[in-house]
This record gives C-alpha cells, sequence and structure tokens, in this order.
C-alpha cells in the first residue's frame, strides 16, 4: 500500500492495512447512515427530532468529506465499502419505525434509540482509527478523525438530552 510517507518511516507501521480497513468501513459507515438519517427525519413525529435528524444529515456530510481528506493524507483514493454493521443498524431503524409507525407516543423514543446505537458504533469506529493514527503519528489524519469523532460524541450528547427533557415524558403520558 503506497502512503505519503514510505511505511518504514512510520512508527507503528504494521498497523496501516488496519487503520485503511476501519477507514474504509467508516466511509461506508456514513454513506450508508446519510440515506438512513432521511428515513428517520421523515418517520420521526418530533419537529425537534426531524430537525435533529436532519441536522445530522449535514454533519454527516462533513464526515465524508473528512474521510476523503484523511484518505487523502495517506496518499489513497477514498474507497468505503459496505458496512455491515451501520446495515444491521438501519434495518433495526426501519424495523422500529415500520413497528410504532402507529403509536407516536413510542416512536420518537425508538428512533432514538437507534439512532443512539449507530451514534455508539460511530464512536467506537473513529476512536480506534484515531487511536492508530496517533500511534503511526500521523497529524492531519488525526485532527480530521478527532473532529469527527467529538462531534459524533455530540450528537449522541444531543439524542440524550431530547430524550430526558421531554421526547420521553411528553410522549409516555
Amino acid at each position: 500500500m503506497s502512503t505519503a510517507k514510505n511505511n518504514e518511516e512510520i512508527p507503528n507501521a504494521h498497523l496501516h492495512e488496519l487503520m485503511v480497513k476501519e477507514l474504509q468501513d467508516l466511509l461506508g459507515a456514513e454513506k450508508q447512515l446519510l440515506l438512513g438519517l432521511e428515513k428517520m427525519a421523515s418517520a420521526a413525529v418530533d419537529d425537534k427530532l426531524k430537525a435533529a435528524f436532519r441536522l445530522h444529515c449535514q454533519d454527516t456530510e462533513n464526515h465524508i468529506e473528512r474521510l476523503k481528506s484523511a484518505f487523502g493524507a495517506l496518499g489513497l483514493p477514498p474507497r468505503g465499502r459496505r458496512c455491515k454493521a451501520m446495515a444491521g443498524l438501519l434495518e433495526a431503524a426501519g424495523e422500529i419505525a415500520a413497528e410504532f409507525q402507529d403509536s407516536p407516543a413510542l416512536l420518537d423514543i425508538a428512533l432514538i434509540a437507534a439512532a443512539q446505537k449507530m451514534e455508539h458504533y460511530e464512536i467506537a469506529s473513529y476512536g480506534c482509527a484515531l487511536t492508530y493514527a496517533e500511534l503511526m503519528e500521523l497529524p492531519e489524519v488525526t485532527l480530521l478523525l478527532g473532529q469527527t469523532l467529538e462531534e459524533e460524541r455530540q450528537a449522541d450528547e444531543l439524542l440524550t438530552e431530547m430524550a430526558l427533557a421531554g421526547i420521553n415524558q411528553a410522549q409516555g403520558g
């Protein structure tokens, strides 16, 4: 595999292939998530939740661009691969939306839970890729992944705040 530097010059170069696989998985996951978030926004009942899903679509587009930049910093073309984990999480979200479509009181609560599962997957994946980049002393990649990791954490916190501040209570009656 080619990189911006020769692999012998990179500390912990044995992690290179693992990091590239993680980045490919993340790029695929983000692209899949982009479509899923649109569906979740359409399915949501609460206007604030719809808006949060749509805002995360914009963030996800930025995450995709950062991943492309990370590939560029490694001297590699940005190639994603289908993320089986995200596909499963999105499938589960679709099942939830279908199952609770006649129960708005539960639909938004279930969608928040589904979205948080996706965020937790992304947080774990970005955390791993970031660790590899740090160990390999790749500052540009580290910066890009760190920015996205922080945004994923913020998205998770927002979903928690929405659930605690009213959606669960207001819908639960």
